[in-house]
């Protein structure tokens, strides 16, 4: 199974403009690519990445990719990301939980130093999704919020509304209806006439309707 180098990745920190194309072409040549390719959405760019010259964002864009899709800091809590860190460095190095298989699997693939880990652990905390406080939003348990607490709830914490602005959420709520869609969470699978009674639907016009309304100014 030594095949499965297909997974490696050599390059330097500071890497080559291609290295996200590089390494993502490496694991979709591997028997495991399919696997690994759906357990991130594929909407997520690195220019997308916060402080995108910071050490955190290459070593994001070094590691992470050499398995899967690149991750948005924003896909967990700042609490969340700690153990997240930990279970796929020890995966990197292949003592994760599928015994010889994982190791297999991980042939090649390069793990951070315990340094690289925390620098990396401290940007991911940095630019994670920061929660609401319920109490600043009454409207979460009326009508009007629905739609946005069913929805976003249903892949992390509700984000703060603040941390976009008006202008910014409706392509951010896109994007997002576009990973539910890749990861299999409710988007109204049917038309309005043939979807059945109860089915659950994703409002994307309530959703930015409450974002918008209490969007950072």
């Amino acid at each position: 199974m030594r095949m499965l180098l297909a997974f490696v990745l050599l390059l330097p920190l500071a890497g080559r403009p291609d290295e996200i194309a590089e390494a993502k072409k490496r694991w979709q040549e591997s028997p495991h690519g399919p696997m690994l390719e759906r357990l991130l959405p594929p909407t997520f760019d690195a220019k997308d990445l916060p402080e995108p010259g910071s050490d955190g964002a290459r070593l994001v864009k070094r590691y992470c990719v050499q398995c899967h899709n690149l991750p948005n800091p924003a896909m967990h809590s700042a609490a969340r990301w700690s153990s997240v860190v930990e279970r796929m460095v020890l995966r990197m190095q292949g003592r994760g939980n599928m015994g010889t298989l994982m190791a297999e699997m991980m042939a090649g693939v390069q793990a951070p130093d315990a340094g690289e880990a925390r620098t990396l652990l401290a940007y991911l905390r940095r630019h994670a999704q920061k929660s609401l406080d319920p109490a600043l939003y009454p409207e979460l348990n009326a009508p009007s919020g629905e739609a946005f607490r069913l929805a976003c709830s249903q892949c992390h914490v509700l984000p703060d509304p603040l941390r976009h602005t008006a202008r910014e959420w409706p392509a951010i709520v896109a994007r997002m209806e576009r990973n539910m869609e890749w990861m299999n969470r409710v988007v109204g699978s049917q038309p309005a006439l043939s979807r059945a009674a109860g089915e659950p639907q994703l409002r994307v016009q309530e959703i930015n309707a409450f974002l918008q309304k209490y969007a950072r100014r």
